[in-house]
């Protein structure tokens, strides 16, 4: 349950069109429901506007669908599965038939958001390699309510793709890009926009990219000031932040900030 539907059940409670005893009903569950082997944070919704998350990998198929079992009735939110081995995902998908597998994203959504979009994000991918992760970043933030515009393979060895793709790094509210080898290309996007860039390193490129540690450190040294970095594959964390910065943009708005 989010905070506008607690307002909503408090206000419905005023009104006397709930009763003191359905509203408690509503709110009955405690802040953590115990699994044995997981320990679900109901409240995460409450507090953040979302609810928790399942990483799967290193999961059983069974852990997974008993950890959705407990998001989709305990919340409202948008309810997804990342890193979804191909086990996982077709027992879920046995579950729940309506639920959508985003093989290459390795996501499975099981709830997404409905309302009209919250914003807009620009998830730019350095190289075909790197469509994993920029497809976690992307498929994570349409399934949690941002319109999402993809732009692929445009890595600084060709500059003139980037160039060629100016307008929809201006028009989005965050950018994510994504990419390994040097991690150059949040560099070149940073001093291309003034829109918030947020950068991916990946595990891709040859034996001394270090699996992405490379392409991290790059980052981290960005020269483009005001580039956040996010963690070697993380395009969960990075829809994440876009999503944050997004949602207190709106809230901003709604106050006349």
């Amino acid at each position: 349950m989010r905070a506008d539907e607690v307002k909503d059940l408090l206000n419905a409670v005023k009104e006397g069109r709930v009763s003191p005893e359905e509203a408690v009903a509503s709110l009955r569950n405690l802040p953590v429901e115990d699994l044995g082997f997981a320990k679900l944070d109901t409240h995460r919704e409450l507090r953040q506007g979302l609810p928790e998350t399942i990483y799967a990998e290193g999961k059983t198929p069974q852990q997974t669908i008993a950890i959705a079992e407990g998001m989709l009735a305990s919340t409202t939110g948008p309810v997804l599965a990342t890193r979804v081995p191909s086990a996982t995902a077709g027992a879920l998908l046995e579950r729940w038939p309506e639920a959508s597998h985003h093989e290459i994203a390795r996501v499975v959504v099981l709830r997404n958001e409905t309302v009209a979009p919250l914003g807009l994000v620009a998830v730019v991918a350095a190289g075909t390699s790197d469509l994993p992760v920029a497809e976690e970043a992307a498929v994570v933030g349409e399934a949690c309510g941002l319109k999402v515009e993809r732009v692929t393979d445009v890595g600084v060895a060709g500059l003139h793709r980037i160039l060629a793709a100016r307008a929809p790094l201006d028009e989005a509210d965050v950018v994510i890009v994504v990419a390994g080898m040097e991690g150059a290309l949040p560099s070149i996007v940073g001093g291309l926009t003034a829109t918030p860039v947020v950068a991916v390193p990946t595990s891709v490129g040859y034996g001394s990219s270090f699996e992405g540690l490379s392409a991290l450190l790059g980052m981290l040294n960005s020269c483009a000031a005001g580039v956040v970095v996010c963690n070697i594959d993380n395009g969960f964390g990075a829809a994440m932040f876009a999503l944050r910065l997004i949602n207190r943009r709106s809230a901003g708005s709604e106050r006349g900030l």
